[in-house]
């Protein structure tokens, strides 16, 4: 019984990353969609520029929270194999090259990579305006 509830309390950790990076995604549709609205009316493409800043930050966040996940997904395995501490929380915290594997998941590549094409269409119309 004492396994079971510490796999619930890891998969728990996993859960809750999970929906903040469905929230971070949310968030960054909104935002960009917001500021590429008022930059198609705008006559300068700085609005383009912030709206690639946005995308690229909510992309690090969410790359951020996969590399967490996953982390936690290994703990989860230790776990059931027998070969975690008991009761340990304890994970290696991702770095930038965990990010950059993040990055390439399609769960993170496709939504932001669509939100960079959409700055870059709303940027060359701005400038061709």
């Amino acid at each position: 019984m004492p396994l079971e509830s510490y796999l619930q309390m890891i998969q728990g950790v996993i859960t809750r990353l999970a929906t903040q990076s469905t929230t971070i995604k949310g968030w960054c549709v909104t935002v960009t969609a917001a500021v590429l609205g008022f930059g198609a009316n705008a006559t300068s493409p700085i609005i383009s520029i912030i709206a690639f800043y946005v995308i690229s930050a909510f992309a690090c966040l969410d790359a951020y929270y996969l590399g967490l996940e996953r982390a936690h997904r290994d703990l989860y395995q230790l776990a059931v194999q027998g070969i975690a501490e008991p009761w340990s929380f304890a994970i290696r915290r991702p770095g930038a090259r965990e990010m950059m594997q993040a990055m390439r998941s399609p769960s993170i590549a496709l939504p932001y990579g669509a939100s960079l094409l959409a700055a870059t269409a709303v940027s060359v119309y701005v400038t061709l305006k």
